[in-house]
Formats: C-alpha cells, sequence, structure tokens
C-alpha cells in the first residue's frame, strides 16, 4: 500500500482542493489518480479526474471509468449520480485547478531536496541522467516520461513517497502566467535552466519575457545552476537576483554558473573528443577538475555539465563524480515495437527498469490487441522499497492486474523472489540468473504469435535478447511515430466543435506506414471510424483485433458476403452497388446491415448522381436488410484556395442531395464531406463528421497549419562502403555519375525497389548523413545508390542515412521527383521494416 493510500482520504481531497460532495459515499483511501481511462489497473482505490481539454472532455467517461471499478471521482459539472452506486463524487469549478490545489498541499508533507528542471531543451535527458547519477545513493523519484505541463506535474509530485530521499521533475510552459502554478507544487530547492532556445517563442512577446517567466520556477528555490554563455539568460538572472526578496525568498537565491567563455563557479576551459568520448576539463575553487563522458555532441556535453554542477552542490566527491559520469547511458524516450520472430510483436524497452517506467510499459502492452497471450521479460529493477519482497509483490500485482500470462526473470534479485510470483497460479513464471544463463537456454523456449515486452536495466544487457526475438530485418528501416500520429488526430480535433466524429483513413497499409500498429494506435485514440479501400484491408485488422467500425471504401461485390461475417461496412455508389449488396444481406437474413452512401458532387470518380437519386430514395424506403449510417462526398479541391467556389459548389450540391435522401428516411444518418485539408480550410462544412487522411501522417497538404502537424514516419538506411574515386570516374550504371577532383562515394542500402525513386538520382536530391547533406549521384539501382560524401569526413561504413524525417521532409522528396507525397508514402517497399515508437 503506498503513501498515499494509507494518509489521503477523499475526505482530505475534498477539503485539499475546496470542493463540494455530489455523492459521499465513504471515506476511502486514495492511491492513484488516473485521468485516462483506458489506463485503469488497480481502480479500487483509484481517483478519476475528469478534466476539460481542447479536445477532450473527461466527463463523457466516467461511465467506462466506473464500469472498470472506479469509485472516486473529481468533476466540474452537476451531474445525475444516482446510477453510481457506493461512489464518492467531488464537485470543483475547475477539475484541472483542483488537481494542481491537490498536488500543491501533497507537496508540502516532504522536506527533501527537489530539483526542478525547465529551459527549453535537455529538461528530460538532464532529470534521467540525474537519476543515473544520484540514485545508486539516494531513494529518488522523478518525473515520468516528459510530465512537465499543467497536467503532468500534479500526476508527478503525486508520486512522492515517504521513502524518498531525492525529487527531480521537469516544468515546462507556453505562456505567461503557467510557470507560477508549476512552482506551487513543485517547490525546487535546486534549480536548473537548461538553456534558451525557440520552443514556445510564440505564446511570449520576447524571448526576455519567456526567460523571466521561467525563473518564476526558482522564486523559493536555494540554488540554481544555469550556463553564463546564453546573454539573454545571464542578465535575465541578474536582474531577477536582484528582485528575488520582492518574490518573497527570505534569502537571496544562490547561483551556481558556468561557462566556456567568462568566469563563473565551474570555468570550463578545454574539450576534447575521440573515440565517442568527450574530456572536459575545468577550474572549480582555483582547482582544475576534469571529467570524461561517452558522448561527444554539444548537446550532451551541455546536458552533462549542468548534471555535474549539481553533483557539486549536493557535494558528492570529485573521484565518484569522475566514475559515474563515465557511465552515463544514452536515454531512451520511447518504447519501440517491432515484428518478430514466430509472428510476435516484440515491445523493446531495454534502456532502464524500475517500477514507474514499467507501468508505462505495461499500459503499452496492454495495447497490443493483435495477440491473446502477452509476455513479459524483466530484469532485476531499481527501487527505494524497504525490502526486495515488497518490491516484487508490487510487480506481481502489476502483472496480474494486467493480465500477463507468462513471466521471465532475469537477475539475482528476481531470481531469489521467484516465490512472489509463483504464489500467482494463473501466472507461468521461470527465472534465471543472469542474461547469460538466460541465452544458453533460450532455444528451449518457445515464443510464437504472442506479445512480448523486453524490459531491463542497461547492465543486464537485454540488447542480447533483443537480437534473438527480433525478426531479421532490412538494413532500411521505416520508423512510425505512434507518438506523433496520436498528436496529429488532437490537432485536427482541436479544429471541430464539440461532436463532431472523425473517420481515419488507412487504406494502402495507412499510407505506407502499417497496418495494424496504426489502427490500433487510432483505436486507442478514441477515433470514431476507420476507412480502408479493399475488404481483404478490412478483414486483416478485424484478424488482428480492431474492434471499431471500419468502412470499405472500394467493395468487390463479390466479396460483400465477406464484408457482413467480418463486420465491415460497405461504401455504397450505384444502383448496381446497392442491388448487390441487398441481394446477399436479404440470402444471409441479415436487418438493418451499415451501410454508407456515396454521392458525386463534382469528383466524377465514385458515387450517385443528382438524377439518381430518386430511384435510391424508393429502394430505401422498402429496404429492412439496410441501414444507412453516414452520406457522404469528396471535395475536389479542398486544399486550393483558387477552386473555393467550386467547393462551395460542391458543398450546396451536397446538402441538396443529402437533404432528399434524408426527408425519406425515419432516421437521420451522419454526414461528411470534409478531408484533412477542409478540415483546417472549410470549418462550416464539417457537418457530423470527418475524415483525416494525409493529415494524420504529418503531411499538411494545404499548407494552411503552420507547422502543427508532426511528420510521422522517418526512412533510415546506412552506408555499405566508402571509397574514394578520381577526376573522370564514374559511378553507376550508363556512367552517368562523373567524379570532378577527389571525392568520397559512399554506397547506401535503398534503391527504387525499396521505394526512392530513380527520380532523385543524379544530384536532384540528398540524404542527411551526421545532419549533413550527401547529394546522389549517379543512378538510382534497385537495391542501392550512392552519394557524396566529401564534405563529410567523419561518415564510415555502417553510420545512418536519413532518407527522410521531419527534417528532411516528405514534401521535399515529393518535389524533388515531380510527385505528390501520397506517391512516396505509398511507394516504400513491403520488404523495408517498419518500427514502431511511442513517447514513454
Amino acid at each position: 500500500m503506498s503513501i498515499n493510500e494509507q494518509h489521503t482520504t477523499m475526505n482530505l481531497l475534498c477539503n485539499w482542493c475546496h470542493g463540494t460532495w455530489l455523492l459521499h459515499s465513504n471515506d476511502g483511501p486514495v492511491g492513484d489518480i488516473i485521468t485516462d481511462s483506458r489506463k485503469v489497473n488497480g481502480p479500487e482505490n483509484a481517483l478519476f479526474v475528469a478534466l476539460k481539454t481542447k479536445v477532450r472532455d473527461g466527463h463523457t467517461f466516467i461511465a467506462d471509468a466506473y464500469e472498470k471499478g472506479i469509485r472516486n471521482f473529481l468533476v466540474s459539472q452537476e451531474m445525475d449520480v444516482h446510477a453510481y452506486g457506493a461512489a464518492n463524487f467531488i464537485l470543483v469549478k475547475d477539475t484541472l485547478q483542483a488537481l494542481q490545489q491537490i498536488a500543491e498541499v501533497y507537496r508540502k508533507r516532504f522536506e527533501i531536496p527537489v530539483i526542478g528542471i525547465t529551459g527549453s531543451n535537455g529538461k528530460t535527458i538532464i532529470k534521467e541522467w540525474l537519476y543515473q547519477l544520484l540514485s545508486p545513493d539516494h531513494n529518488m523519484v522523478r518525473s515520468p516520461k516528459s510530465y512537465n505541463s499543467q497536467i503532468g506535474v500534479p500526476m508527478s509530485v503525486w508520486l512522492l513517497e515517504p521513502q524518498h530521499e531525492v525529487a527531480v521533475f521537469e516544468a515546462g510552459i507556453s505562456q505567461p502566467g503557467e510557470m507560477e502554478r508549476l512552482e506551487r507544487m513543485i517547490k525546487p530547492t535546486i534549480g536548473i535552466f537548461t538553456n534558451v532556445g525557440e520552443a514556445h517563442d510564440e505564446g511570449f512577446l520576447n524571448k526576455r519575457q519567456k526567460i523571466n517567466e521561467k525563473l518564476l520556477l526558482f522564486r523559493h528555490a536555494k540554488q540554481l545552476v544555469y550556463c553564463k554563455d546564453y546573454h539573454e539568460l545571464n542578465e535575465c538572472v541578474s536582474q531577477y537576483l536582484h528582485q528575488a526578496r520582492t518574490f518573497g525568498n527570505e534569502l537571496p537565491l544562490q547561483l551556481f554558473s558556468w561557462s566556456h567563455r567568462m568566469e563563473s563557479d565551474l570555468r570550463i576551459m578545454q574539450l576534447q573528443s575521440e573515440n565517442g568520448k568527450t574530456s572536459i576539463e575545468a577550474l572549480y575553487r582555483n582547482e582544475t577538475v576534469s571529467i570524461i563522458i561517452p558522448f561527444t555532441d554539444p548537446a550532451s556535453v551541455e546536458n552533462a555539465i549542468h548534471c555535474w554542477c549539481v553533483m557539486i552542490l549536493m557535494g558528492i566527491g570529485t573521484e565518484q563524480i569522475k566514475e559515474r559520469m563515465l557511465q552515463l547511458h544514452a536515454v531512451s524516450m520511447r518504447l519501440e515495437l517491432k515484428h518478430g520472430i514466430n509472428g510476435c510483436t516484440v515491445i523493446n524497452d531495454t534502456y532502464n527498469s524500475d517500477l514507474t517506467s514499467l507501468r508505462i510499459a505495461l499500459d503499452f502492452l496492454d495495447q497490443q490487441q493483435q495477440h491473446i497471450q502477452h509476455t513479459v521479460i524483466l530484469s532485476d529493477i531499481q527501487h527505494g522499497m524497504a525490502t526486495d519482497t515488497d518490491l516484487y509483490v508490487e510487480v506481481t500485482e502489476l502483472l496480474q492486474q494486467h493480465n500477463i500470462k507468462r513471466f521471465i526473470g532475469i537477475g539475482p534479485a528476481l531470481y531469489k523472489n521467484k516465490a512472489a510470483f509463483r504464489n500467482n497460479k494463473r501466472l507461468r513464471s521461470v527465472f534465471f540468473k543472469s542474461t547469460e544463463d538466460f541465452l544458453k537456454k533460450f532455444h528451449l523456449i518457445t515464443f510464437e504469435h504472442e506479445a512480448i515486452l523486453l524490459k531491463g536495466s542497461r547492465e543486464f544487457s537485454f540488447e542480447k535478447i533483443s537480437i534473438l526475438l527480433e525478426q531479421e530485418i532490412h538494413q532500411s528501416v521505416l520508423t512510425v511515430d505512434l507518438s506523433a500520429l496520436s498528436h496529429n488526430v488532437d490537432v485536427f480535433r482541436s479544429y471541430l466543435e464539440p461532436g463532431v466524429k472523425t473517420m481515419a483513413i488507412v487504406k494502402a497499409y495507412s499510407y505506407g506506414h502499417g497496418s495494424y500498429e496504426i489502427a490500433n494506435q487510432l483505436q486507442y485514440s478514441g477515433v470514431d471510424y476507420l476507412a480502408v479501400a479493399y475488404t481483404d484491408e478490412g478483414v486483416a485488422l478485424r484478424k488482428m483485433g480492431i474492434t471499431m467500425p471500419i468502412m470499405v471504401m472500394s467493395p468487390d461485390m463479390g466479396s460483400f458476403d465477406r464484408m457482413i461475417a467480418w463486420k465491415l461496412e460497405p461504401e455504397i455508389y450505384n444502383m448496381r452497388s446497392y442491388k448487390a449488396f441487398t441481394a446477399i444481406a436479404e440470402m444471409l437474413n441479415v436487418k438493418d446491415y451499415p451501410i454508407h452512401i456515396k454521392l458525386d458532387t463534382g469528383m466524377h470518380r465514385l458515387g450517385f448522381m443528382q438524377n439518381e437519386t430518386a430511384a435510391l430514395k424508393r429502394q430505401l424506403t422498402s429496404n429492412p436488410h439496410i441501414k444507412i449510417a453516414t452520406i457522404f462526398s469528396h471535395l475536389a479541391a479542398s486544399e486550393d484556395g483558387q477552386h473555393d467556389a467550386y467547393t462551395r459548389e460542391q458543398a450546396e450540391l451536397f446538402r441538396q442531395m443529402s437533404d432528399d435522401i434524408i426527408s425519406a428516411l425515419p432516421y437521420k444518418p451522419l454526414r461528411h464531406i470534409c478531408n484533412s485539408a477542409g478540415i483546417v480550410r472549410h470549418k462550416d462544412l464539417h457537418f457530423d463528421m470527418v475524415r483525416l487522411g494525409i493529415g494524420l501522417y504529418g503531411v499538411d497538404s494545404s499548407s494552411a497549419m503552420q507547422g502543427q502537424l508532426k511528420q510521422i514516419g522517418t526512412l533510415k538506411t546506412i552506408i555499405a562502403q566508402i571509397k574514394t574515386l578520381h577526376e573522370g570516374q564514374t559511378v553507376g550504371y550508363s556512367r552517368r555519375g562523373v567524379i570532378k577532383g577527389d571525392m568520397r562515394i559512399a554506397t547506401i542500402c535503398i534503391g527504387y525497389a525499396d521505394g526512392y525513386p530513380r527520380a532523385l538520382g543524379n544530384g536532384k536530391a540528398h540524404v542527411l548523413i551526421h545532419g549533413k547533406p550527401a547529394k546522389v549521384i549517379g543512378a538510382v539501382a534497385m537495391d542501392m545508390c550512392m552519394v557524396d560524401v566529401t564534405d563529410i569526413p567523419d561518415a564510415k561504413e555502417g553510420d545512418e542515412a536519413i532518407v527522410f524525417s521531419p527534417d528532411l521532409p516528405l514534401e521535399q522528396l515529393a518535389e524533388w521527383s515531380g510527385t505528390i507525397s501520397y506517391e512516396i508514402m505509398t511507394g516504400i517497399s513491403q520488404r523495408v521494416k517498419r518500427v514502431y515508437t511511442q513517447d514513454q
């Protein structure tokens, strides 16, 4: 039982947030705070907070949360609570404000060092590195993921428990007024201001206003770490120090500065990078001190120096700092989802192992409904509990809550505490003392058609297990960011009025990005409908566990019986398809089967013409076998301002035709006409539902969204070979690439059979290697092409080459090859493996 459950009750929370009771059944303890009804694991003592955001109203999910066992609710609107027996409902004016008030009071229970981090970049890396550096000596708690927002910070503070000795929390803002609220919850004793960049500039008058707003996080802090080399930050900090007493500080804020260029507490004197490591030499109190970190990029150097300063402030010895810094490892910001051996799906999270990140990973595992069996492979866990037994009893409870069928524990602590797992009779468990022991027995363990969570601390080298579990992959990989996909859904939702539904287009292998994985994320994100092109696509999704409504846009009339068998809904676009489907429905004795009527309002592709609707109406009035779910049409040029008059004509015709059809029905179907561009450019045409197509995948075909979307795909390959060629030599087929002077030419493992168009050859395009452009030289071949790396001296064989990414967008490749983004995306070959990532 957590400290929250032991000492925090609903009566206390009601007092803390100044709420009133809508329903008060008991004064039970409160453990978890939940804002997402999809992530309910231990509902008995959980509190569901019904938050209202631009895209969702949490009150609409109260019934779902109650059905899953939650009995404590924080709401901001009057409601009929009589249907919720034995429950508690606290009514407040604003649930977000109430959640923050609860966190603010709860934070006051703890008198421990709290490190608060803000700045434009590096917050999460510094937080995770501080955890790596300090946790061997201190029982620590830290923000999960990038929980640094108005919602994320109170959820982070709620994780504090009495055994914790140090806390590390992030704070991020996007407009004035936000930091003051975050400061009241975090109340840092040590502050870090990472740097000043352009992120969220649009929310402030100027950069100085943004800096001063962020500095409010430290109004009651004792110490602040920052870099003097950011000129405006340095000036603002100096001014802030003079005003510290105005902010209520009894003692002035103690500054701890570092700099490459000027006098500071830690003066950086020399940087030297080689063999993947950087040696950093500095002056501290007139003595030379140094560290070595296993990174060479400037951002990592800056992040490490901030951590160095904090360790000095906390009194950690020089030798211990040097030892720990050398052991720093890269922070994985995302879970990776990959296709595994024998039809398995592998979730790779092999960088850390603690209870908080385990909960996050198990939530993601829950989403993989394509497999009935879920297996967890776990290493010993870092923890601060009184005993290992307490920890692993809690892990066992988590596995039970998530309905895990098989557990493989690796490490001496897990091996010693295997009895805690074997008490759960429904869990098959096996234990190994080390990763090496597991690898020796790997061939004796069967993995087949299951979802596998691979989660371990870095010292257990679980990447060796990952190699055995993952399907052999092509050297070119398309990485798909599922978090960016959800972000894009929410961006489009922000344009919609409440009640307008969303249909997501996942035809053509989700525009080349994948089938089930994309559909599953959209189902999880609460999209109302999916749309595929052909019956086989829909059947494949059903077989993998997609349960939401699916419209088939180009149904083969010979597959109508299969559509009914798999609960797929056909697009009906003429009388021939209408009569054919009705005949099958009648033969199968189906009643009120949902169909979708397509109207041709000017696209002139598929759809009923206006002169055909009268015959359709006559058929509809006497057909018990079908029910129209939606009536829709397709805008021909919604993205193009010069055709807006034509779009208006289409919309008016759509209204007339759909009104005419609806007049013959005893019910009202949904109507939709807007695609991605139409959602943004024609807000008065949203009707009852909108269709999300290419915009889902991060391409703004209307150029009207000002960078709000995130490209979800990154296509990478590797350098197979590098050679130096000389004046007059040629490269590739037909000798089209001619060498001028001495040139370093890299052969990369992607060609037109992978979907890289031949039109991009002969200098028209480039890839990115070490962040620098490398032009394609000569013709693109079937399996590879060559690029010029003469000006990238550190490029070497085996290095990564970025074909497209958010930094080299799809639109640019499309422009170079004289086509559209759709064609580039859908042209990526199936032999290019897809890897899916999810932010932690």
